[in-house]
């Protein structure tokens, strides 16, 4: 896909961090933006810094757990816009035991909860994407392109982040299902998986957004701990701005390329694990 000027994209988690640098970046090539997110403040936020530049934009609240939710996302958009070129499942969650930054946990002792709540968006926010956006874009028979972001969690393995690491999993495969089922039909829609390393947004503190069916019984970050968490996250692990992975999604979709990597190196720690697959050896240790 290289023709982007009048085309609209749509990008959950799209008020801060990775979905909304890849909307602006949408926005700078003369597309129309569709903002879907939790966070109402920063929706409507992120919705008039758009038009402030003129940028046509659509903020819709939406919660990707939920399938009615994304559906009527997908409604209010074909009502508005019609046609969507660019779909990005972007939208993601990592719980506070999960990280192991507070109080860490092993796999058995995770709260239910924080398995329940980070599949609910990192993996079923994507399948209820593409059930709700998909038919309807095979079905124009236009370009178009589906942004599935994953992590270099999803590609490696350790013994950190295993929730979360798993959900990543997941999306990475179900982006391989769907990519090869739209070229069994020879379809014009392309798909990428965004697999990021480090990247300096405030999914760390993602738990602002939790909503209370997934609270109960759920370990609560310290007051302490939510206020020092971006920044503990910054200096340990993230080391690269949103506009820079949303530049590189930008020229993959160009090149229709599948698998997005965007962290220089990151390519050894799979290569590294498809070795030790390969070899029968344990695991490697990335995370």
């Amino acid at each position: 896909m290289r023709d982007f000027r009048d085309k609209v994209a749509v990008v959950t988690g799209g008020a801060s961090g990775i979905g909304k640098a890849m909307a602006e970046r949408f926005a700078q090539e003369g597309m129309a933006v569709v903002l879907a997110d939790f966070e109402r403040e920063a929706l409507n936020a992120a919705a008039a810094e758009f038009r402030q530049r003129e940028q046509r934009v659509l903020p819709v609240w939406t919660d990707v757990s939920n399938e009615d939710s994304v559906q009527g996302l997908a409604d209010e958009v074909r009502r508005e816009f019609g046609a969507v070129h660019i779909l990005c499942n972007n939208a993601g969650v990592v719980a506070e035991s999960d990280l192991g930054m507070q109080n860490p946990r092993r796999v058995w002792e995770l709260s239910m909860k924080d398995w329940h709540w980070t599949f609910a968006v990192n993996f079923w926010g994507v399948v209820h994407g593409i059930r709700a956006f998909v038919p309807d874009m095979v079905a124009r028979n236009q370009d178009a392109h589906i942004v599935n972001t994953a992590s270099i969690a999803g590609l490696t393995s350790g013994a950190a982040l295993p929730i979360y690491g798993a959900s990543k999993h997941a999306v990475v495969r179900l982006s391989e299902g769907l990519y090869h089922q739209l070229r069994q039909m020879e379809s014009k829609v392309k798909v990428s998986v965004l697999c990021p390393g480090g990247v300096r947004t405030r999914i760390t503190s993602a738990a602002r957004n939790r909503p209370e069916a997934f609270r109960e019984g759920a370990e609560a970050p310290s007051p302490e701990w939510a206020a020092r968490s971006d920044e503990m996250w910054s200096q340990r692990a993230a080391t690269m701005e949103p506009s820079e992975v949303a530049d590189k999604v930008w020229r993959a979709i160009q090149d229709e390329r599948f698998y997005i990597l965007t962290h220089p190196g990151s390519e050894e720690g799979v290569r590294r694990r498809l070795e030790a697959i390969l070899a029968d050896a344990a695991p490697t240790r990335e995370y």
